[in-house]
């Protein structure tokens, strides 16, 4: 046994230990829970035989498997999705699993479901069982490179029952090669079968955390998805039935047993009658039957469209304010209200752009009383580019996509460098104080640029008027002070604040001899500002001579009258 199946085991004896988890797993399955390949061993990429176009299991039902309704008289949540007992306790358990072991990887069991969901509805139509097996295998499409990929036999035949090429075998719609590493009993059976879907959800979960991965993480999570299935449909409705089920709720039913999906109704011909009709007795006359009314079925969801302007532009690292938004409406062309609304950013080049209020690329957004998601604001990404984002809207079974584009512009370099002072005379500074907080403005057409960066430098103009920086070695003007408290002469400033203010460090001439001194400010797109300094001497103060005593008086003072 490897060392992660060790932690596995262990950990999940740690677990096991609480109240709660005892209350609602079996020791046997989850202490068995011990894979074939360690989920930090390797990472699955979407070049993985797993993410292979392996076609659709649901190809080889007659008719188009629903999901799960509650049984009549059941009360389920509002807005619930309705997901077989076992497959639903299968999801669940092995989230647990996997979160014992791997706590790093945050894997949410409504993942394992919406793959589930999205892989077979749940193993429903194929009879499942309480035990995690189904009645009818679950096969995908034989995968001899005829419309789908080309895997040679990689199992004997053991799980697909072909011994020439692979198939997409389970609820969960392993490869045979993916299983033979990934493989997991997570129904302590002491057997690892991918056509038990105890087995498959765990051996899915600890495949989506393979390399470390933290599925908190909206780009690791849109990766582990993409290795199990390369297709950006795909992510989108794995995401889509996965934040269904998060925000939605779900409903326990009951297992339906195999062959329990619609089919197209047929029409009959009617009978043509070989005896006549019973008559009614003399006198009476006949009564017209009246045809039954078909009963009304519920209107289903119809259309997902853009409405307003789809058209997204904003500057790198900046927030949209869209006015876009999309409608979606019933087969009986009224609007679908309540109806949740998964938006999903993707093809993204700006490197990150994110939904700004769930610091996300992924939203759920709930139609209102006209059956409009208006797309929620989005903050762009730290560079220019382009991006894409789906809205998708779901029934029990199909999706409906719109895809929406935007755009990342870089922010415009300043074309203008000013003082905030807006003065014209020289500064001038008397030789031994300093300047502080001295401030400029870069702006763009009259607007103001922020993030833009400047360097400061010492120089003088030449005879053609070219500016000739300083030599920092003979120079004896007025300097900057480093962080390591030498002078410096040539400081890089602060990106200039959003209201395109740039703050010059402080200027000292301490030592500095009284004279006219110039002082270049410039961006790397070299638009420059000249600053003339004027340095004067220290005012000389002429010391105030003593007073002069008076003179002693002489003679006798003459005697005063009473």
């Amino acid at each position: 046994m490897k060392p992660l199946h060790r932690h596995v085991v262990n950990t999940s004896r740690k677990v096991l230990c609480t109240a709660a988890l005892a209350a609602s797993l079996t020791t046997a399955a989850v202490v068995t829970n011990t894979p074939t390949a360690g989920a930090g061993e390797s990472e699955p990429t979407p070049d993985s035989p797993q993410a292979t176009d392996r076609g659709d299991a649901r190809l080889d039902l007659p008719g188009l498997v629903a999901d799960p309704s509650p049984p009549p008289g059941a009360v389920a949540p509002e807005g619930a999705s309705g997901i077989p007992a076992t497959a639903l306790d299968a999801y669940k358990r092995g989230a647990v699993s996997v979160a014992a072991a791997l706590p790093h990887c945050n894997l949410p069991w409504q993942l394992l479901a919406g793959i589930g969901r999205v892989e077979s509805v749940h193993a429903s139509g194929y009879g499942l069982k309480s035990d995690g097996y189904t009645e009818k295998p679950i096969r995908g499409p034989r995968l001899d490179g005829n419309g789908y990929a080309q895997i040679k036999d990689t199992d004997k035949g053991e799980w697909d029952g072909d011994a020439e090429y692979d198939r997409a075998v389970g609820p969960l719609q392993f490869i045979p090669e993916t299983w033979k590493t990934w493989g997991a009993d997570g129904n302590g059976d002491g057997k690892r079968d991918p056509n038990n879907i105890y087995d498959a959800a765990l051996g899915a979960g600890l495949y989506l955390c393979a390399g470390d991965r933290d599925l908190s993480d909206p780009a690791k999570l849109d990766q582990a998805i993409l290795s199990y299935n390369s297709s950006r449909e795909y992510v989108n409705s794995v995401l889509g039935y996965m934040r269904q089920y998060q925000d939605g709720g779900v409903a326990d039913v009951p297992n339906p047993p195999a062959g329990n999906y619609p089919t197209p109704p047929v029409t009959a011909p009617l009978p043509t009658p070989t005896t006549p009709a019973p008559q009614p007795p003399a006198g009476k006359p006949n009564k017209p039957t009246e045809p039954e009314k078909p009963k009304p079925t519920a209107p289903r969801l119809n259309k997902l469209e853009p409405v307003g302007d789809p058209a997204l532009t904003a500057e790198v690292g900046t927030a949209f304010t869209p006015d876009a938004k999309v409608k979606a409406t019933l087969s009986d062309g009224k609007p679908a209200v309540g109806r949740k609304v998964v938006f999903v950013v993707e093809s993204d080049t700006t490197g990150g752009t994110l939904f700004q209020d769930a610091k996300k690329a992924d939203v759920v957004v709930v139609t209102d009383d006209q059956g409009i998601a208006r797309v929620p604001q989005l903050v762009a990404g730290p560079k220019p580019g382009t991006f894409s984002f789906r809205a998708s809207a779901y029934d029990a079974s199909n999706q409906f996509t719109v895809t929406l584009k935007g755009t990342v512009t870089a922010k415009p370099a300043a074309d203008l460098l000013v003082r905030a002072d807006a003065g014209t005379k020289p500064l001038e500074i008397v030789a031994g104080n300093s300047v502080k907080d001295f401030r400029m403005l870069a702006t763009y057409k009259g607007r103001p640029v922020a993030g833009t960066k400047a360097t400061a430098g010492l120089g003088v103009k030449g005879e053609d008027g070219a500016w000739v920086p300083v030599d920092p070695e003979k120079t004896t003007g007025p300097y900057f002070k480093g962080k390591d408290g030498k002078k410096l002469f040539t400081p890089d400033l602060d990106p200039s604040d959003a209201d395109g203010r740039l703050t010059l460090p402080e200027l000292l001439t301490t030592d500095v001899a009284p004279g006219t001194y110039f002082l270049r400010v410039v961006t790397p797109e070299k638009v420059e500002l000249i600053l003339e300094l004027k340095i004067t001497a220290p005012p000389t103060t002429t010391p105030t001579p003593a007073p002069t005593p008076s003179p002693a008086p002489t003679g006798t003072p003459k005697a005063t009258k009473p």
